[in-house]
Formats: C-alpha cells, structure tokens, sequence
C-alpha cells in the first residue's frame, strides 16, 4: 500500500499537470482568437460586402450566422475524430446539461455577432481590444452566481481592466458624441456587446462543464447558437430586410474566396473556443479568461502581418492595459488553483483543509 507521502506528491504532481495543461489550452486560445480577426477582417473587403457600406447590420448578420454553421461543422468533425459523437448525442437529450448550453449560445451569439458589427463600424483593432473587457462581467457574475469573493487583488484587476477599457472606447465615443466621428457609434455598441456576451457565456461555460465533457459541451454550445440564427434571428432579419437577405447570402456562397473565408473562421474560431473550454475545467473560469485575453495583443500582431496596417496607439495602451488588468485580477497563489469557486456549504462540509482565499 502507498504511503501517504507518496500519495500526497502524487497527488500533486498530477494536479500541476492539470494546471500545466490548463495554461497550455488559455494560450492556444489566445493564438486562434487572435488569428479569427484576420478573415474576420478580410472577408469585408470580398463581394457582396466590400458594396455594402450603408447595410452593415445585414452584412455582420449574415457573416455572423455563417460563422456559426461553419464553426459547427467543424465541431461535428472534431468530435467524430475523438469518437464523441454518441456522447454529443446523449448530452442533448439530458436536459439538465444541455439546457446550460442554450444560454450560453445566446450570450456568445450576441457577442461574436457584436465583434463583427465593431470591425465593420469601426475596425478589426478596435473589434479585438474591446472585448478585453470581458473579465470583468465574468467576475462581477461569479461573484453574484458561485459567491467567489472579490478581494482586494480582484478589486485592483478590475480597475486597471477598466481604465484600459477608457483608453479604447473613450476617444472614439467623444469623437461620435461631438459630432467628431465617422458615425461608428453602431461598432462601439458591437464592442459592448462582444465584452459583456463573452464574459455571460464564461460564467455560464463554468457552470456547464462541471457535468459535461468540453469538447461535446461546445457542439451543444454551437448547436445551440446556430438553432438561435435559423429559427429566431433568419426569420426576423427576412421580415426586415425582406429578400436582400437571401440575395446576400447566394452572393456570399458564390464567391469561393469567402467559402475559404469562412473555412478559416469556422477553423480558427472553433479550435479557439475548444482550448477556452478544455482551459476552464483545469484552471478555472477567471484564469482561463485572463490567459485567453493575449488574444487582444497577438491579434494586433496578426492583423497588422497580414493588412500591414499599424493599429491606433490607443488599441495598443488600452490592449496592454487591459491585459495586465486580467492578470492581476485572477492572479493567485498556487495552491489556491485547488479551489476554483466557492459554493455555499460544500467548503464549510470539506473542513479547514482548504486554503481561504485571499
């Protein structure tokens, strides 16, 4: 029989293996997040689009909605390659998991779809710095929903966080209010949108895959997003928009520049929200998000690689600001990574064993 010692550094190491991991799976995130603004970028300069300056809101709809079918296809290849596919199968029909799943895709709906109205309005820099912010919501939530206590290190995190969000949106919604602007007012709403629905969707994501398996957890989380395009949101953009709906999105399908386009969205954006999920079980919501938000600096990098279009110097500030903001606010000891929320009454039942926060 082991001796306890021996356990106890088993125990250990393969809990540093799990933190290792976590932290490899937040920093892939970060590469693929950062990389999806690329097409997400290019794909306005192709027919229809580079024609539709007066109909952004019909523009990000459509390349938004065909974002979530192909990152969804992708998924259902990615989950057949691991053989989850019964498992998939099985999560839907168990209700109380995958009824988790549906506000999740709400919430990453609206803000996918925020981030596509910012590039649009006001430019991929801006789209991809704004939703830094999302850890923010995140804490505020799991604070209000798990009762993770907001220290005094939280309380530093999120100041800092919110004075980089300052340096992003401050100059430009000046701008707009005096009359200053480019009438982007719509991009700075879509970057709202994009931090908020992303920092609902990964308190929510906490929640979720406590009882289900990553991989198969984000193909309901897509399943669910794109059952919200076809069955609420296509209909009401039909009503509205009427038959220039469909007359863009035949145009979008019959330009084979976009189909690779949207190849590379669903690609990037999918295997992105892969790591995102499989970094949470392992490392826990908040440092999984804060190691995510690299993606704001490399997506600067990505862009300017490949438009060769040097990003405001405000993005620049107020990305890095708010980097280190995510950073400190889920910054914590080690041995603190044991415990990833507080729920009431279960850490009062496991005894004094567990470390308090601080």
């Amino acid at each position: 029989m082991l001796d306890s010692d021996k356990v106890q550094r088993l125990r250990v190491d393969y809990r540093n293996r799990q933190v290792r991991w976590g932290f490899i799976w937040a920093v892939w995130c970060a590469v693929l997040w950062g990389a999806w603004y690329v097409p997400g970028t290019v794909i306005y300069a192709e027919a229809p689009f580079v024609d539709m300056t007066d109909e952004y809101l019909l523009a990000a709809m459509v390349i938004t909605t065909l974002n979530a079918v192909a990152v969804l296809l992708a998924m259902y290849l990615w989950i057949a390659v691991l053989g989850k596919t019964k498992d998939y199968v099985r999560t839907i029909y168990q209700f109380k998991i995958s009824r988790w799943y549906a506000p999740a895709g709400l919430a990453g709906m609206l803000a996918i779809f925020g981030s596509i109205l910012a590039i649009a309005y006001v430019g991929a820099a801006f789209a991809a710095v704004a939703a830094l912010l999302y850890p923010i919501i995140g804490a505020l939530l799991a604070r209000l929903w798990y009762s993770e206590r907001i220290t005094r290190q939280a309380a530093v995190g999120i100041i800092v966080i919110v004075a980089g969000g300052v340096i992003v949106f401050a100059p430009g919604i000046i701008d707009e209010l005096t009359g200053a602007g480019t009438g982007g007012m719509l991009g700075y709403l879509g970057g709202a949108l994009a931090f908020i629905g992303w920092g609902v969707e990964g308190a929510i994501a906490g929640r979720a895959l406590d009882v289900s398996d990553p991989d198969v957890g984000l193909t309901v989380r897509f399943t669910a997003e794109v059952a919200l395009w076809i069955i609420v949101a296509v209909p009401l953009t039909w009503a509205l928009a009427g038959s220039r709906l469909w007359e863009v999105v035949g145009a979008t399908l019959a330009n084979p520049t976009n189909l690779l386009l949207l190849a590379l969205l669903g690609l990037t954006f999918g295997f992105c929200y892969v790591s995102w999920y499989k970094s949470f079980p392992l490392i826990g919501v908040g440092r999984g998000q804060a190691i995510a938000a690299l993606y704001g600096p490399l997506a600067l990098v990505w862009l300017y690689v490949f438009t060769l279009e040097a990003p405001g110097i405000q993005f620049i500030i107020g990305g890095f600001v708010a980097v280190i903001g995510s950073f400190v606010l889920f910054t914590e000891r080690r041995d603190v990574l044991e415990v990833i929320r507080a729920v009431p009454g279960v850490h009062a039942a496991a005894g004094s064993s567990i470390p308090p926060a601080r």
